[in-house]
């Protein structure tokens, strides 16, 4: 039983992984080309779009960070997901 729930907590961390590193190369291919026209571009915004997407309903529900010129919304479903790993990590 003990084997079943490593493997699980270890697919979990790789596709965590997999995931932040989806989130940093979506920030870096912003810098790099803003209007996001390559395929590149959409592939990355297809994987983090889901994880964001709550983030940012509720931001605009509530009005906060309204006039921020940095996308809030990704900065916190990025400290989700790291809290996630960290999580899963300790406690299993």
């Amino acid at each position: 039983m003990l084997y079943v729930i490593n493997l699980i907590k270890n697919i979990a961390l790789a596709l965590l992984s997999v995931l932040d590193f989806a989130m940093l190369g979506r920030a870096i291919l912003s810098w790099i080309d803003p209007m996001g026209d390559g395929p590149l571009a959409s592939f990355l915004y297809a994987i983090t779009e889901p994880i964001i997407l709550p983030f940012r309903k509720l931001f605009q529900k509530l009005n906060w960070f309204a006039g921020s010129p940095l996308d809030m919304p990704f900065f916190f479903a990025m400290i989700s997901i790291i809290i996630l790993q960290t999580l899963l990590e300790v406690l299993l």
